[in-house]
Order: C-alpha cells, then structure tokens, then sequence
C-alpha cells in the first residue's frame, strides 16, 4: 500500500515541479531587465574565456616596440608602460575575477545554508552555539582582517584568497536561513518526516532547504557581484591577486595614476567592472520577482470590463422601459 501511495504521488510531485519550473522561466522571460542582464553575463563570460584565443599577445609578454601606445589594429586596447597588451590583461583580470566572484558565491551560499539550517532547526545549545559564531564573526572587521591574514598567506595562492572571501560573507544569509528554518520546522510535511523517524541531516536536506531554495538563489547571485567588488577592492589596495597574474582590482589600481593621460589604462576595466555588477544586479531582481510566489496572478480586465459594460447598458435602459410599460396601463 506503502509503494502504490508513493507511485501515485511521485507523477503528481513531478507535475507540480514542471509547472513552478515553467511559471519562474516564463516570468524570468518576461522580464527585461533579467534577460538583458543575463545576455550581459554570458557575453563576458564569452570574453573573459574565449578573450586570450582572439589575440596573439600573452597578458605578461611586452612588446618593447610599442610603449604606451593607444588603441590601434595590432593592440586592441593600447599598451601600458612596460609594452604589455592591455586586452589581453583586461580579459585575464576579467577571467580572475569572475572565477573568484563565482566560487566566493558558491562557498559562502552553501556554508550559510548549512549553519542557518542547522541552526534553526534543531535550536537549543545548537543554535545558540552557531548564533554566537555568527555575532562573532559579525563583529570582527572582516576587511582588516582579510588585509593582515592575505598578507601571510602569499605562497598559498588566490584559491587562499578566496576561502577568507567566503569565510566572512555568510554570516547574514545564514541568519536569514535560520529564520526561515523556524518557521518551516513546524510545518506538517516536516513533522511528519520527522514522526517517520526520517533523520534530522535528511530532513533538512530534503525539506528544509528545498524550500528556502528561491532565497538561496537570489543570494547567490547578488553575492557573485558583491564578491568581485570584494576582490577588486581588496586587490587595488595589493591585498587580492599578486603579481604576476592579474584582476580588473590590479588593473585599476595600476591604471589609477596615469588615467588622466592614458585613459585606456583605466576605462576599460572598469567599464566591464561596472557592466558586470550591473548585469548581476538585473538578474537578481528578475529572479527575485520570478521565485516570488505573490507575484503571479495579473488582473483579468477583460473579462470583467463586457460585464460592467453590460450592467451600465442595462441599467441605462430600464427607466425608458419601465416609462414605456406605464404608459401602456391606462
């Protein structure tokens, strides 16, 4: 009885997934903002990944014949001091970037979901133990910290850097996945879980955090553009990225003192810069609309304007009938 239950409701399970799946795309499409910033996205993911293949200048290889040279036909975006070819440093630094944007996101998205979950949803020393971390955390400052710790940690490489990124940007989602976990904890598919003996790690994993999907997601991508500005701040200041490899926060950083006299040494990497955290934030609120439950129903005017149209005609009509049936009786 147990398998013909759990087949009868699996369909109807998968039916209702298709639906939500095909609601949230076909908001997501409706949105412009969301599709522009998504094209956005891809063509500089494009760029940044395709970039090096579409010049035959190395991002750390000069060319001594042309200093400080302008936008031309044999170098895209000019030269700087030294003779590199400044497109192919600024996709490299676009590359780094990105890359760093990304796994920032992803680290610091799945380390807030698991400590806010757990948090509230066994409660008790538990959550106080995880709330306290969180508080701790909060009140450190995370930038002088990152600044002192990346400092020693040169020999480790940017993957270092980016785990101190993820480790002080997750404190206010798992907050936010805590409070969420509270009330769905309560809930009657997850106390029937529970009553079933199902573990409390499945639990979460199979009911809890399925529904604080949506928010994960739109998290996730506004942390993505947080993350590069994270880095590219952190980097301007020699903290990120170390030299010889490169970042859009290198790039400024270099190109910060002689913009006025060379522009293409600034203006190009932080064009994208700007471009990128622009197109995340357009997704982000596509996807905020688009997973918003609240947001579906448009009102149905044209089914109800005939009617009023009908009732005013109507109404419009009687006394002349009523006149005319009066008259009639002598």
């Amino acid at each position: 009885m147990t398998t013909t239950v759990a087949d009868s409701a699996a369909p109807a399970t998968a039916a209702r997934a298709t639906g939500r799946g095909r609601l949230v795309l076909g908001r997501l499409l409706a949105a412009r903002g969301a599709v522009a910033g998504t094209v956005v996205v891809l063509l500089l993911f494009a760029l940044a990944f395709g970039g090096p293949y579409l010049t035959p200048w190395d991002y750390a290889t000069p060319d001594f014949s042309a200093l400080h040279q302008p936008p031309s036909a044999e170098h895209w975006f000019g030269t700087n001091g030294v003779g590199q070819d400044v497109f192919a440093q600024t996709v490299r630094g676009l590359q780094k970037s990105l890359v760093i944007g990304l796994l920032v996101a992803l680290f610091s998205t799945v380390l807030a979901s698991v400590v806010g979950a757990c948090a509230g949803y066994f409660g008790g020393w538990a959550d106080r133990t995880l709330m306290f971390l969180v508080d701790l955390l909060l009140v450190f400052p995370s930038f002088l910290i990152i600044t002192i710790v990346s400092a020693r940690l040169k020999s480790a490489g940017w993957i270092a850097f980016v785990l101190l990124l993820a480790l002080f940007n997750w404190m206010i989602t798992a907050r936010v996945v805590r409070s969420m976990t509270i009330s769905l904890r309560e809930r009657e598919f997850v106390r029937a879980a529970r009553f079933m003996g199902v573990r409390p790690l499945r639990i979460i994993s199979r009911h809890i955090l399925p529904n604080v999907a949506s928010f994960l997601i739109i998290d996730a991508t506004i942390a993505v553009g947080g993350a590069v500005m994270s880095e590219t701040a952190l980097s301007y200041f020699g903290f990120g990225v170390k030299p010889p490899d490169v970042s859009l926060g290198t790039l400024l950083a270099a190109g910060t003192g002689e913009a006025p006299v060379f522009p293409w040494l600034f203006y190009f990497a932080a064009g994208l810069l700007v471009l990128f955290v622009l197109a995340v934030n357009l997704i982000g609120d596509g996807l905020r609309d688009a997973l918003d439950p609240t947001s579906g129903a448009e009102p149905r005017r044209s089914r109800r304007t005939p009617r009023i149209r009908r009732t005013r005609r109507t109404a419009r009509s009687r006394p002349a009938t009523v006149s005319a049936g009066r008259r009639k009786l002598p």
